[in-house]
C-alpha cells in the first residue's frame, strides 16, 4: 500500500468515526444514563432520562446525529514517533471532518472569528482543534476524539485562585460555575476539572478530563475522594436532567492535576452534556484500528 493508499485509508475511517460517535454516544455513557434513571424517584426527571434513552435508539435506527448541535471538533493525539502517518495525521483529520459533515451529515458549526462567516466544511482557522502528546519509541497512535457542542462549552471556565485560596477554593469555584453555567450545558453533565498552576495548564487540563470514562478516579487517592464529594454537592444542588430538577445533576466528576507553583492555584471547568460525544481509537501501525469507546462500531 503506498503512502497516499494508507492517508486515504485512515481519511476514510476517521470520517465514518466521527460520523459513527455523533449518532451513537460511548458505552459508559448510555450506561450510566441508564443507571441514573432507574435511580431517580421523582416523575419528571424519569420521563426525560426515558426520553433520553429513546433518544439514542432513534438516532442510531433513523442513522442521524443524537443532538442537532453535532459541535467543533476536537481530537487529542497520543502519537508515537514511529507512527507511519506521523507527518500526515493533522491533515488527514481535517480532511475526515469535511468528509464526515457532508456525509454524516453534521450541522456546519465553524464560523470563522471577526469575518464572520460560516465555512460549511467544519473546518476553519484552528478546527478541528488537534492536541498532541508525542511518545518516543512507540509506532501506533492513540485518538481521542470530541464533539464540543455550544452548550456544553458555556459553562467553560478558568482562573488562578488567590494564594491561601487553597483547595476549598477550587470547591467554591467549581460549585460557582455549577450553579451559574450549569442549567445551559444539558445536565446530567461529566465535569472535568483542571488543576495546575496557570490558566492555559488547568483550561487543557479540564478539557482532558473529559476524555476520562464515566466511574474512573484520580490516580491520586485525595484527589479521587475530591471526585466524589463534588460529585454529591453538584448533585445537591438539584439540577436535575435537563435543568428540570432532581436528584442527579451529574454523570461524575474527573480531576486532571499537575504540580503546581507554591503560591497559586489554577483552576478550570470544562463539561460534557448528557449527549456526551467522546470517542477513543488506538491506531497500530499496519492502521488497524480498536475501539475503545463503543462495542459495536465498525471502521
Amino acid at each position: 500500500m503506498t503512502q497516499e493508499e494508507k492517508v486515504q485509508k485512515l481519511t476514510n475511517s476517521m470520517a465514518n468515526f466521527v460520523g459513527y460517535i455523533g449518532k451513537k454516544l460511548p458505552d459508559d455513557v448510555i450506561a450510566k444514563l441508564e443507571e441514573l434513571g432507574q435511580k431517580e424517584d421523582r416523575p419528571l426527571p424519569k420521563v426525560l432520562y426515558e426520553t433520553m434513552t429513546r433518544n439514542q435508539k432513534l438516532a442510531v435506527s433513523l442513522d442521524r446525529p443524537s443532538c442537532q448541535d453535532t459541535g467543533v471538533l476536537q481530537f487529542w493525539c497520543k502519537c508515537g514517533t514511529g507512527f507511519p502517518l506521523i507527518n500526515e495525521l493533522e491533515a488527514l483529520l481535517k480532511d475526515a471532518v469535511v468528509k464526515a459533515t457532508f456525509e454524516t451529515p453534521l450541522r456546519h458549526n465553524s464560523v470563522e472569528t471577526f469575518d464572520e462567516y460560516n465555512t460549511k466544511k467544519n473546518v476553519g482557522k484552528g478546527t478541528p482543534t488537534v492536541w498532541w502528546d508525542i511518545i518516543p519509541n512507540s509506532d501506533q497512535c492513540e485518538i481521542y476524539a470530541y464533539m464540543a457542542g455550544g452548550g456544553c462549552t458555556l459553562p467553560g471556565k478558568a482562573m488562578v485562585l488567590m494564594p491561601g485560596a487553597g483547595y476549598e477554593g477550587v470547591t467554591e469555584f467549581v460549585l460557582d460555575v455549577m450553579t451559574s453555567y450549569g442549567l445551559n450545558a444539558c445536565p446530567p453533565l461529566l465535569v472535568g476539572v483542571g488543576v495546575a498552576t496557570s490558566v492555559e495548564t488547568a483550561a487543557l487540563l479540564s478539557k482532558k478530563a473529559l476524555m476520562r470514562p464515566i466511574g474512573s478516579h484520580n490516580e491520586n487517592e485525595r484527589a479521587a475522594y475530591m471526585e466524589d464529594l463534588l460529585e454529591d454537592a453538584i448533585n445537591k444542588i438539584g439540577l436535575g436532567p435537563q435543568g428540570m430538577g432532581g436528584n442527579y445533576s451529574v454523570m461524575g466528576v474527573n480531576i486532571e492535576n499537575t504540580a503546581r507553583h507554591p503560591s497559586a492555584i489554577g483552576v478550570a471547568v470544562n463539561v460534557g452534556c448528557w449527549s456526551h460525544r467522546r470517542g477513543h481509537v488506538i491506531i497500530d501501525k499496519d492502521l488497524n484500528i480498536t475501539c475503545t469507546t463503543h462495542s459495536e462500531v465498525k471502521l
